[in-house]
C-alpha cells in the first residue's frame, strides 16, 4: 500500500498522507514517496493547483520517533557516541529536501490541515504555499522543547522573528483560529467546511494559466531565498542533530526508554522535567 496517494481530479493533483493508523506519521519512505507525487503533478500540463491533504484523523503527527525513542541501540535519529554530525546531517537534509519538493513545486500547493499538523508535521505544511486548516486542528513543533529543531525553518519566513521565537521559545501549539490570526495560515474555517472550502480555493486557481501560476510562485519565492533559506536551513539541520544528542537530547532518550515515549513527551510538553539535571523539577534530590 503506498504511504502516500496521487490521483487527478480534473486541474487539480490531490495528494494524500496515507498512514492514518499511525496520524500519517513520517517514516523513512513517506518524505520520498511525497516528492515522487509532486514530481507527477508537475509533469502533467493539465495540472494547474495540487491540493495536499492526510487521510484520517489528522493531516500528520511528524515523524514516527516513538520507536526511534525508545530503541535503545543506535538508528538514523540517534547515533550512538561517538556521534557523527554529517551522517546525521545527510539523513535529515535529505529529507528537508524531499520536503522542500512543494516549495519548488512549479503548481501552488494548497496544504489543507485537520486533526494536527505538529512537529515534522508542521515542516511539511509550512513548505506548502497555502494552508487552510479546521478551527480545531493544531499546529505547532514541540520537540523545539527538547530533541528537534524544525529543518526547514519555514516558521520564520511566515511568521517573522518575534513570532517564530513565541513558537520556537515554547514548543506550545495552537489551533487553527489563532494560526489565522498571527498570519501563519491562509484560513482557519469550521471543521465540517474544510474541504469545501480548499476545493473553492483551488477552483478558483485552476482558473489562471499554469504559466501564470508559475510565475508568480518563482518571483516570491526568490524574495524568500534571497533572504538566505538555504543556508538556514543547513544551520537548522545541523542544529536538529545537536538537540537529538546533547546532554538533554540523550537524557530525554534515556528518559523515553525507561518510562516509555508518551509519558515522557508529557514531561517534555508540561515542562515538568529539568532535562539538564535529568529529573523533575520537584524533585528534591
Amino acid at each position: 500500500m503506498p504511504k502516500v496517494l496521487y490521483e487527478k481530479d480534473g486541474r487539480i493533483g490531490r495528494i494524500t498522507l496515507n498512514r492514518p493508523e499511525v496520524l500519517n506519521a513520517i517514516d523513512g519512505d513517506l518524505p520520498q514517496e511525497l516528492a515522487d507525487c509532486v514530481a507527477r503533478a508537475n509533469a502533467d500540463p493539465g495540472i494547474h493547483v495540487i491540493v495536499l491533504g492526510g487521510a484520517g484523523r489528522a493531516f500528520c503527527a511528524g515523524y514516527d520517533l516513538k520507536a526511534y525513542a525508545e530503541d535503545g541501540d543506535s538508528n538514523d535519529v540517534n547515533q550512538a557516541m561517538p556521534w557523527d554530525p554529517m551522517k546525521d546531517y545527510a539523513f535529515m537534509m535529505r529529507n528537508t529536501d524531499l520536503f522542500m519538493s512543494l516549495w519548488r513545486s512549479h503548481r501552488p500547493v494548497i496544504c489543507r490541515v485537520q486533526g494536527s499538523a505538529v512537529a515534522g508535521g508542521s515542516d511539511i505544511a509550512l513548505c506548502s504555499d497555502l494552508i487552510v486548516m479546521a478551527e480545531t486542528a493544531e499546529i505547532g513543533y514541540m520537540p523545539a522543547r527538547v530533541w528537534g529543531c524544525p529543518t526547514t525553518a519555514m516558521w520564520v519566513y511566515r511568521l517573522g522573528a518575534e513570532g517564530a521565537k513565541r513558537m520556537l521559545f515554547t514548543g506550545d501549539t495552537i489551533d487553527g483560529r489563532e494560526a489565522e490570526r498571527i498570519g501563519l495560515v491562509q484560513k482557519a474555517v469550521p471543521d465540517a467546511e474544510l474541504e469545501q472550502e480548499v476545493d473553492a480555493l483551488a477552483e478558483r486557481i485552476c482558473s489562471v494559466p499554469v504559466n501564470q501560476l508559475m510565475m508568480h510562485k518563482l518571483v516570491i519565492n526568490q524574495a524568500i531565498e534571497a533572504m538566505g533559506l538555504r543556508n538556514t536551513q543547513m544551520m537548522a539541520t545541523v542544529f536538529d542533530g545537536i538537540t537529538r544528542h546533547s546532554p538533554e537530547g540523550m537524557n530525554f532518550k534515556k528518559r523515553a526508554e525507561a518510562i516509555g515515549w508518551k509519558q515522557a513527551v508529557r514531561e517534555r510538553d508540561s515542562g515538568s522535567y529539568d532535562w539538564t539535571a535529568d529529573r523533575p523539577f520537584d524533585d528534591p534530590a
